[in-house]
């Protein structure tokens, strides 16, 4: 195609013969003058690295933004599978611990009480104790062994009968201000009258009904009050003879309770020494067992207000509960209870359930496992191992009937460990529905399934938007900010430029790196949302960017704001802010343009970086950044290459595409950069 120019248009005219007509403005010759824009777009497509890179660039976006639009999975949606996998199929243990139920649910329990119900019955077990009194006064609890799994605590008032200790033990406080004392156990009548007889505010010491006693300045106006003990005191009349012998040989034994002459008194360590209470008017509050339940049935269940009368009845051979007759048959080596006459359930102090904590485990299993565990703990192995049949699955994890629906069943394998808590694992081979994990590539999933079950090309699609998206963010705010403070610097010159270059100066300084490490683990402790962070990021890289864009504005503008056009606006009158925005600013747009165009693939890279350390957008958001991360263990990058691969080549390809797009337009705005 023929080209034209002035000249050229100047000679046709003087060598065109007479009578021909002339070359007007509308004329073809003088619209294929070329327009600036025309000749830099011209010398681009001749680039032929900058059109590669804008084809490049043009299928990435399509890709990000078009790609997720006709995919048919998203970048959180989670893909599962039909997997034979050997599983924590049970857990059995040996029930140590009792637990508690309402007999009655009036009375109220104190946590402390309940807590330490345990330990006071295997000491209870250990000495052959029958019960033992928890707390004193109005708040006494008695506990009471039913047998050595079950133990009965009722509710009582513990009534102090006599005191033993030796030396000095406090038995009150006495408020000066309130004319007062608080004692420890039993209130001593006359006490307080003996001491304020003879009263020392420095402390001192009195007789009283023959005991020696002594008070101490303790805090504030208040006093501590201390018996003098040897032997025996008594708080209330004892017409006992072998009281006294039985006491003192209850202590001795360090015993949880004595009796003498048919009553039983129990024994309470407390500050001053040995205790003895009486008890009365002891009411059922709960009932505690290490018992559990093993039912003949898969799905029989009792509720627990069931299980409280059970082990409150457990002494009984039957009793009667909302209308139904329940019996406890005690044999050689199980108990079991019955309903209505029918076989219900097993008590057993050994439990085993699903890993999951269901109690779905058939009763012959059940029966079979405990039977393979206490061999091994005869024999003091760790491991073993029962064949039994479970039922048979199919592929999709379904259970297998025949034809007439009975469930169909195969031999398994299964094998049994002991832990170190004491506790039997069994595993053993099923067919689960499991997330489909490190999958590779396959019809539905192009790019095959990561860690987390995700599909690894829609995450690829929709992370790319992320990384885009966030490079045009970050150079847009660095381009606004650097224009504007480049302009007003290059412009107005003076402190204005002296104030703005050193701000620049000081954003050079600053260390990018560490400034997002310190901002990423203050998003992680306030637990920021993830689009929260993203914006942040964005706001953060776009403020530690710009000091670059407004240094080459203001060169730009300091060369052009002396030149004749620009004297001329000023002498029209136009506005400051016209003059620089409208004269300067577009004259500066080509270096403008390269710039940016170059910056974003840095920016892409920095965002990558910061979302693979950990610092940028949080999982489960994609970004190319959180992609590789997801696989960031050299391990992990051997064995799954197919992750952390394609998103590598598209964050190359990507920043290389912009790099030669942004080589190829800076030659075509300035073609003598060439040479």
């Amino acid at each position: 195609m023929a080209s034209y120019n002035l000249n050229e248009m100047l000679k046709n005219r003087n060598n065109e013969s007479a009578g021909e007509s002339e070359v007007k403005l509308d004329d073809v010759a003088r619209v294929k003058v070329l327009s600036p824009g025309r000749q830099v777009f011209k010398r681009f497509i001749r680039n032929r690295l900058a059109v590669f890179g804008s084809v490049l660039l043009i299928t990435m976006f399509l890709f990000a933004f078009v790609g997720p639009l006709v995919y048919p999975y998203g970048q959180k949606e989670i893909f599962y599978k039909y997997d034979t996998q050997n599983v924590n199929y049970a857990l059995a243990k040996e029930i140590t611990s009792y637990t508690g139920y309402d007999v009655n649910a009036d009375i109220e329990v104190p946590k402390s009480v309940t807590t330490s119900v345990n330990s006071l019955a295997k000491r209870m077990i250990a000495s052959g104790t029958d019960d033992a009194l928890m707390g004193t006064g109005s708040e006494a609890f008695l506990l009471e062994r039913l047998t050595d799994d079950v133990f009965l605590l009722q509710s009582s008032e513990a009534l102090p009968v006599a005191l033993m200790g030796e030396g000095n033990a406090k038995i009150g406080t006495y408020d000066q201000i309130k004319d007062e004392i608080k004692f420890s156990g039993k209130e001593i009548e006359g006490l307080k009258d003996a001491l304020t007889k003879n009263f020392n505010k420095t402390g001192g010491e009195f007789t009283f009904d023959s005991v020696k006693y002594t008070y101490k300045k303790g805090k504030a106006k208040s006093y501590d009050i201390y018996a003098e003990l040897d032997g025996i005191q008594y708080y209330e009349d004892v017409d006992d003879a072998g009281f006294e012998s039985a006491f003192e040989k209850a202590v001795k034994a360090k015993a949880f309770s004595f009796a003498s002459q048919g009553m039983t008194y129990y024994l309470y360590e407390g500050d001053t020494g040995y205790e003895a209470y009486r008890v009365h008017m002891a009411t059922p509050a709960k009932v505690f067992s290490r018992l559990t339940f093993n039912y003949f049935t898969a799905g029989n269940t009792v509720s627990d207000d069931v299980k409280a009368q059970v082990f409150y009845n457990i002494g009984e051979k039957e009793f009667e509960y909302n209308g139904s007759k329940y019996s406890i048959e005690a044999g050689d080596s199980v108990t079991v209870l019955k309903k209505d006459g029918q076989d219900l359930a097993e008590l057993t102090d050994f439990s085993i359930k699903r890993y999951t904590g269901e109690d779905s485990v058939d009763y012959d299993l059940k029966e079979e496992l405990t039977k393979t565990i206490r061999a091994m703990d005869e024999r003091g192995e760790k491991s073993g191992e029962l064949t039994y049949n479970l039922p048979m699955q199919q592929e999709d994890g379904k259970y297998s009937y025949d034809e007439d629906g009975n469930l169909q069943y195969a031999e398994t394998r299964m094998l049994i460990t002991k832990r170190d808590t004491g506790e039997y694992l069994i595993n053993c081979d099923q067919i689960i529905y499991v997330i489909d994990m490190f999958s590779l590539s396959s019809e539905k999933h192009i790019l095959g399934t990561d860690g987390d079950g995700f599909d690894v090309l829609a995450r690829i699609m929709y992370g790319g938007r992320i990384s885009l998206m966030v490079g045009f963010v970050v150079v847009f705010l660095e381009i606004i900010l650097g224009v504007i403070m480049g302009g007003l610097a290059g412009y107005y010159g003076g402190w204005v430029d002296n104030l703005i270059m050193r701000m620049v100066d000081v954003f050079y300084c600053l260390p990018s790196l560490p400034i997002m490490i310190i901002l990423g683990a203050m998003m992680d402790a306030l637990r920021m949302d993830t689009y929260i962070r993203l914006m942040i990021m964005m706001a953060t890289l776009g403020l530690l960017g710009w000091a670059g864009v407004a240094r080459m504005v203001r060169g730009q503008i300091l060369s052009l704001r002396e030149q004749e056009f620009m004297v001329a606006a000023e002498a029209t009158g136009i506005r400051v802010k016209d003059r620089i925005f409208r004269h300067l600013v577009p004259n500066v747009m080509p270096q403008l343009i390269v710039i940016a165009t170059m910056g974003m693939g840095s920016v892409i890279l920095t965002e990558s970086t910061l979302s693979y350390l950990g610092l940028g957008v949080k999982h489960p958001l994609a970004t190319w950044g959180t992609i590789i991360n997801s696989v960031s263990s050299s391990t992990a990058m051997a064995h799954y290459p197919h992750i952390w691969i394609p998103v590598g080549l598209l964050i190359c390809l990507t920043v290389i595409a912009f790099n030669f797009v942004g080589d190829g337009l800076r030659d075509a705005y300035d073609p003598k950069s060439k040479q």
